[in-house]
């Protein structure tokens, strides 16, 4: 169990690199658009498969850093009670704006701005018995800082479901560059990076289905059966998603061992996506 000495607090450089951070809010609110019944229920079977459950009923699930809100509705139809929080404003609006829609007066639905570096904010939220958050502590400019942070969170036996950029290496550095770029440059120059980016990543399998199925566009159009999101929403966050901070399995693994956690589910990705992690909390 940490110690207040053993946990990072950090929101006042948070506030510091924040005009630096890619607008994650202003992507995913465009995201809102094209969010669909299927891409609800595609996140849903996305929670379903790593919790290994097909329902959150009497369970407490906290959503750190919610983006576009669409996994806090889906733990929320799932039967959880949800706490979301993120600490840009129009990712906050994204999630209000979900929660209007789907679960306009519901009590047991709450969303706030915050930071997971400011441990006085986390003290104060408590334990859950779901600590969620996919693709967001590797663009808090203090990575293991936040890992170890979200420990305090996690009830007894409760798990704590984590989606890390995977370490490529050398790699990951030249991506760490892209991204630095593609910032830097004013908005409307920035399809000059993303244009070729798109080409890298979906050349070869446009191709590839313009020969076996005769439609391009079938990896496009079967994206959202993964986890539910958009492929060109999903490029958007990638190239932009700054900063960034990449992890191996083995070390990620090791860091919650220490800190009295079992793996009990990893998927792991073979290029520059996320692993996902699944850990439990030992009583």
């Amino acid at each position: 169990m940490l110690n207040d000495l053993d946990i990072v607090n950090n929101s006042d450089r948070q506030e510091a690199q924040y005009q630096k951070h890619f607008a994650f809010g202003e992507n995913w609110s465009r995201f809102l658009s094209v969010l669909d019944e299927e891409r609800i229920k595609q996140a849903e079977e996305s929670l379903k498969l790593m919790l290994e459950t097909e329902d959150l009923s009497g369970k407490s699930f906290l959503d750190i850093g919610s983006g576009s809100g669409l996994f806090s509705l889906a733990a929320k139809r799932l039967g959880a009670k949800v706490f979301s929080f993120d600490y840009d404003p129009m990712s906050v609006n994204c999630t209000q704006e979900l929660k209007y829609r789907y679960y306009k007066d519901d009590m047991d639905w709450t969303i706030e701005q915050g930071s997971v570096l400011d441990i006085e904010y986390l003290r104060r939220l408590g334990k859950f018995d779901i600590l969620y958050s996919w693709g967001v502590l590797h663009h808090t400019g203090a990575m293991w800082d936040a890992l170890r942070n979200v420990d305090m969170n996690v009830a007894p036996n409760g798990k704590l479901f984590l989606g890390l950029y995977n370490d490529q290496g050398t790699t990951s550095k030249i991506w760490w560059i892209v991204k630095k770029m593609y910032n830097s440059f004013p908005k409307p120059l920035r399809f000059i990076i993303l244009l070729p980016i798109l080409i890298i990543l979906w050349g070869k399998a446009v191709a590839l289905n313009a020969i076996r199925s005769r439609n391009p566009l079938a990896s496009f159009t079967n994206y959202k059966k993964g986890r539910g999101m958009s492929p060109y929403y999903d490029l958007v966050d990638w190239v932009g998603g700054f900063p960034f901070e990449v992890s191996k399995p083995g070390d990620i693994f090791e860091f919650y061992k220490k800190l009295g956690y079992q793996l009990t589910k990893l998927s792991v990705s073979t290029g520059h996506g996320c692993n996902q992690y699944v850990f439990q909390r030992q009583s």
